[in-house]
Parts: C-alpha cells; sequence; structure tokens
C-alpha cells in the first residue's frame, strides 16, 4: 500500500484532470458569452452542474482514500480547499443567477478559472509530505 501512496495521490489522474478540463471549457464559454454582452444561460447552469459532479467526484475519491489510511501533507489546507472546490460552482451559479447582466458570465468566467488554481493547490498539499 505505501508504493501505491508514493505513486502518487488519490486527486491526481484523471479524477482531477475532467474537472480541470471542464472549468476551463466553461470558463471560456463564459467569458466569450461575457464579451458578446449576453447574460448567462441555461447552458452555464448546466455546465456548473457537470462541474460541481466532477469536483464531488473528486471529493469522494480524497474521502475514501482518507478512510483507507492515506493522509495528506497539510490536512487543515487541504480540507480548507476540498470546500472551497466543492462551494465554488454553487456560489458561481447563485451569483450568476443575481446578476443577469454580462456580468453575470462574467461572474462564472472568473470562478471557472479559479477552480483548476485550486485543484493543483489540493494537489500540492496532498503531497507536501514524502520522499
Amino acid at each position: 500500500m505505501t508504493s501505491a501512496a508514493a505513486a502518487g495521490s488519490p486527486v491526481d489522474g484523471i479524477v482531477a484532470t475532467v474537472p480541470i478540463v471542464l472549468s476551463l471549457v466553461l470558463a471560456a464559454w463564459s467569458l466569450l458569452t461575457a464579451a458578446r454582452n449576453r447574460p448567462p444561460d441555461r447552458t452555464h447552469l448546466v455546465g456548473l452542474l457537470v462541474l460541481e459532479a466532477a469536483l464531488l467526484v473528486l471529493t469522494v475519491v480524497a474521502l475514501v482514500a482518507l478512510g483507507g489510511g492515506d493522509r495528506p501533507g497539510e490536512p487543515g489546507a487541504f480540507f480548507g480547499y476540498l470546500v472551497t472546490l466543492v462551494f465554488m460552482p454553487v456560489l458561481a451559479g447563485v451569483l450568476a443567477r443575481m446578476e443577469p447582466t454580462r456580468w453575470g458570465a462574467a461572474i462564472v468566467g472568473v470562478v471557472c478559472l479559479v477552480v483548476p488554481v485550486v485543484v493543483v493547490r489540493l494537489q500540492q498539499t496532498w503531497q507536501v509530505v514524502g520522499g
């Protein structure tokens, strides 16, 4: 089991790549929408739901690894990033609905640009302790 833990963290690979790619695609779509002076529409909200589902999968994988005995190098920061990730798409959706102008689409775009950064920080906090 230690060789598997040394090979990589449970928050690496496809489970982290999918939300990063989804988030960047949604960011591009949202910022293009804002540049066209249009409000966010149903496609943006559906995109946020899909992104939220991918982030929940990442969260479940991380929690299962914790239950299995794996530990992040910085537990406090790790849990902070994990909770933040789960709530970011929800917050973007709420704010986008409250701001039915081009700025609502811009909010979705900016939040979706931050998600990959938080995922990478989540990975880094897991990998602090090691060889």
